[in-house]
């Protein structure tokens, strides 16, 4: 399985995202610039320049007609994905950490950070799927969790509910419609860093520093199966096809200088989804795995990382033939 190693950023990467159909990789980074490759042979097809901050998220919508960024220059940013123009601009008084369309791309979800004596809030805004069209201003919901910080939110199944993790660890889920808080669980010990849904957003994954992993169901935020790491965790994906999970991380970014890549421990791990034991690990960052996006087909994933790169592998045969034996595999 080896993989397309491209560099296309100076700092650190932040979030991948594979469009709908998975021919297109688009990446984010602390360097105020995003880029789209061509999945399958890593080739650049543009870069869209224009924010004055670092970039934390991007998302595509389901027609790949229009890409949106969130930034640390307090705005997001709509763009052409065809030709790179910025057809819109939203501010904000602080950093956007989270961008996210829903499964008909009609609506955008956002969340803006805490800081500053503004709190951390949760933005919809109504999108049309044109490029010439005037967008809205004013967001259709605006709901905000003055004691809680969030970090990471996403849509579940239908776009009834908005799940959002947050500093303390714990999980909520909010009303799409409203925006009422209908319910919340701690499911860490730290933060959650990253929160990614399966491919039928029935359920989904979260990470933390805490070292673990954790899948919780959409409806009822129960949680399902639990994935211990040995080192802090910054993203997860659950693949499609096969029973895994991607989890990654490492040791924290301050302290990289003074470890080798084996002792940082900077590898993509892989979990069987249902048995939760680790069956492999695949090294090539020489820096912590910042995200992790699995291609939408199952046939590959992307990883991004403190170093700058971004490494793309597609599965080989023996990816799909390897048949999991937990008795062999367990040990005594």
């Amino acid at each position: 399985m080896r993989p397309i190693l491209l560099k296309g950023h100076e700092r650190p990467l932040t979030q991948l995202k594979y469009n709908k159909e998975g021919d297109l990789l688009f990446s984010t980074a602390r360097d105020k610039i995003v880029n789209v490759y061509y999945s399958h042979n890593g080739e650049r097809l543009g870069t869209y320049s224009g924010h004055q901050g670092a970039l934390w998220s991007v998302d595509v919508d389901p027609t790949s007609t229009i890409a949106a960024t969130g930034a640390a220059d307090n705005t997001i940013k709509l763009w052409e994905v065809r030709s790179g123009r910025c057809i819109h601009t939203w501010n904000f008084p602080t950093a956007v950490k989270v961008v996210q369309f829903n499964e008909d791309g009609n609506m955008l979800l956002a969340i803006t950070e805490q800081r500053m004596g503004y709190q951390g809030t949760v933005y919809v805004f109504p999108v049309i799927i044109d490029v010439e069209a005037k967008q809205a201003e004013e967001p259709i919901i605006k709901f905000s969790s003055p004691e809680n910080k969030f970090t990471k939110a996403g849509w579940s199944y239908l776009n009834k509910w908005i799940i959002t993790g947050h500093l303390d660890g714990s999980v909520s889920k909010y009303d799409a419609k409203t925006g009422e808080l209908l319910q919340k669980v701690v499911v860490h010990e730290k933060e959650v860093t990253d929160l990614q849904f399966a491919r039928d957003m029935t359920y989904f994954i979260t990470t933390s520093k805490d070292k673990t992993a954790r899948i919780l169901d959409t409806k009822n935020l129960k949680i399902m199966k639990t994935f211990v790491a040995d080192a802090p965790l910054n993203t997860g994906a659950i693949t499609p096809l096969k029973d895994y999970v991607i989890l990654g991380g490492g040791q924290d970014a301050k302290d990289v200088t003074t470890t080798g890549s084996r002792q940082g421990k900077f590898e993509a791990r892989f979990y069987h989804k249902i048995f939760e034991d680790e069956i492999g690990r695949l090294k090539g960052h020489f820096g912590p795995l910042n995200h992790i996006a699995v291609h939408p087909a199952g046939t590959g994933f992307a990883s991004g990382g403190e170093d700058g790169y971004v490494r793309v592998h597609h599965f080989d045969k023996s990816y799909f033939d390897f048949l999991y034996d937990v008795e062999r595999m367990r040990p005594e």
